[in-house]
Formats: C-alpha cells, structure tokens, sequence
C-alpha cells in the first residue's frame, strides 16, 4: 500500500470550521508542514476535502 506526503500550503483562516478540523485531524500545523499518511479511503476522502489547501504526493 502506497503512501501519500501531504503539505499544507495555504492558511485555514477564513475556511468553514469542517476544514479546518480536517487539517487539525490530518496533523497538519503551520503552513509548509508535512505528514506522512498511508493511501486509505478515509485519508483519500480527507484529502479531497481541503485539496485546494494541500499539495500531495504518492511516496
């Protein structure tokens, strides 16, 4: 099973609070920072909700 390097690339200020719980969720801080997560649905589905905060990479 693949794994997905994901870094948060824009603020969460001004987002709905679903988002921003997602991010939090994902262990994701400050902005540049970088979690290594395995490819499951659950985090496939995490990611396509902030997609346009984060950038991602199969690792």
């Amino acid at each position: 099973m693949a794994n997905l390097e994901i870094t948060l690339k824009r603020s969460v200020i001004g987002r709905p609070q679903n988002q921003k719980d997602t991010v939090q969720a994902l262990g994701l801080r400050k902005i540049n920072s970088t979690v290594v997560k395995p490819a499951n649905e659950a985090i496939v589905g995490m990611v396509k909700t902030i997609s346009h905060l984060v950038d991602v990479k199969e690792v």
